[in-house]
């Protein structure tokens, strides 16, 4: 199989980083932060490191938070539904994927909260004066993903940033796609809280991911449940992070994001500038085939991600994507990406794209595979 589809998730894993992951969890074999003996004490103490680990990587700023999440969409349910209250207004983007759009709608629906969507640029940009323009005095919140699944454009979050730090507005950023990808840097940028995903580029397991959060902000808990700490209690402690960690954490998840997160920190830049060179390879291949259209990949030299999505006129993307799969074994993902709004704005309409996405183990092979493909497909 051509793996082109690591916007889903990162394939190949790598393969030391879970071996050695299971091997410290079976050794540890106990859960972490519920009992007071040395072996749980230990499960504890490397989970904290985790969380340090975490906060340096974001360059989240001293006195962050970190807690952990099944993944970005988790994350970001935790964080939106726990900072709004009734009558609240949130600005959004209509780059957004579901985790976003959906937990707003279901606010919206519910009457708590108002929402607007900003919209983006040809290129695949949110223009910050947009964003500005959108803001009210009731406006609560402001989340955003950092980049777009769909199209990979890179978003301004500084600038951004700082308009909402001038407003007293507290900024959320899904870095779902660019989290293992390209530098993030939290607290440079005035974001208050983030999102992420370890099984994207930060190349571990599925099930893991969280949320950072800057001091001062403070969701309130949306889920309860036992947390080891405080039992007497009735009620959900307030206390991070057992505040935002109903439950046993999934601590497989958190070893084996601990190792990759040292191969990642290890070889991020090389591995980015070498899949641009590649993804530059792959637009100017697809630009020279009739009856491709290329959305917002114009410009890759930056602020961009390894993403290119594209559509064939007068074939479904479904069906590209089948060709693809059955006839060249090259693995893609067609349809919206779960997120409508994108392709509503881009008229690709119910027929979505067809989107490759690199990863560290694609080759030049892999896209001249590609090209020749979707040349044969469009013929």
């Amino acid at each position: 199989m051509i793996y082109l589809d690591n916007a889903a998730t990162s394939c190949p894993k790598p393969a030391d980083c879970l071996h050695r992951a299971l091997d410290r969890y079976l050794e540890l074999g106990v859960s972490p932060g519920r009992g007071g003996y040395d072996r749980a004490l230990e499960a504890a103490d490397i989970v904290t490191e985790v969380r340090k680990k975490i906060g340096r990587f974001f360059r989240a700023g001293v006195d962050s938070q970190v807690c952990f999440a099944g993944n970005a969409t988790d994350a970001l349910n935790i964080m939106i539904q726990g900072l709004v209250k009734s009558g609240d207004h949130v600005v959004a983007t209509r780059l957004e994927h579901n985790s976003v759009l959906r937990p707003l709608r279901h606010l919206e629906r519910q009457g708590i909260i108002s929402c607007d969507l900003v919209g983006f640029s040809e290129d695949g940009f949110i223009d910050p004066a947009r964003l500005a323009a959108s803001l009210r005095p009731t406006t609560r919140l402001v989340v955003m993903t950092h980049a777009s699944n769909v199209l990979g454009t890179v978003q301004p979050v500084a600038e951004i940033g700082a308009l909402c730090r001038s407003r007293g507005i507290p900024l959320i950023i899904d870095v779902a796609q660019s989290a293992g990808c390209i530098p993030i840097a939290m607290a440079d940028w005035n974001v208050q809280g983030l999102a992420f995903t370890g099984h994207k580029s930060l190349l571990g397991p599925s099930g893991i991911g969280g949320l950072v959060l800057a001091p001062g902000l403070d969701p309130l808990p949306t889920r309860y449940g036992g947390t080891g700490v405080d039992s007497v209690n009735p009620f959900q402690p307030l206390t991070y992070p057992h505040r935002l960690e109903a439950g046993t954490l999934n601590l497989l998840g958190i070893l084996g994001l601990d190792e990759s997160l040292t191969l990642v920190e290890g070889h991020m830049a090389e591995n980015f500038i070498r899949e641009m060179q590649l993804t530059e390879k792959l637009r100017d291949g697809l630009s020279k085939i009739a009856r491709i259209k290329l959305y917002a990949a114009r410009n890759l030299k930056q602020n961009h991600l390894p993403i290119l999505s594209c559509a064939v006129d007068g074939m479904a993307s479904s069906d590209a994507g089948a060709i693809l799969d059955g006839d060249y074994g090259i693995a893609v993902r067609t349809g919206l990406q779960c997120a409508p709004l994108v392709h509503e704005d881009l008229g690709s309409g119910e027929a979505g794209a067809i989107r490759f996405s690199l990863g560290p183990s694609t080759s030049e092979a892999d896209i001249d595979a590609a090209i020749a493909a979707m040349t044969a497909i469009a013929a």
